[in-house]
């Protein structure tokens, strides 16, 4: 799982983010987790990493630094 602006299901263009500030991810109102937690992580600046906890090795990719899932962070330019 990672943000994706639709479910790839639905669509096939659908476009996944591989970096994403907290802000753009409220505005577009993207839904992996709800606004509020995604408020109170940018306000303590704390970085999420959303992924698919049911592909096999997509933990330890993120545990490695590896490019799995997306990452939410405070500021992306």
């Amino acid at each position: 799982m990672a943000f994706i602006r639709k479910t790839r299901k639905k669509n096939p263009n659908a476009k996944r983010y591989e970096v994403i500030s907290f802000d753009e991810a409220i505005q577009k109102d993207l839904k992996v987790m709800d606004a509020t937690a995604l408020t109170l992580c940018r306000d303590q600046q704390l970085p999420i990493a959303v992924f698919n906890i049911f592909k096999s090795g997509a933990l330890k990719n993120i545990l490695l630094g590896q490019n799995e899932g997306t990452l939410v962070m405070p500021n992306v330019h």
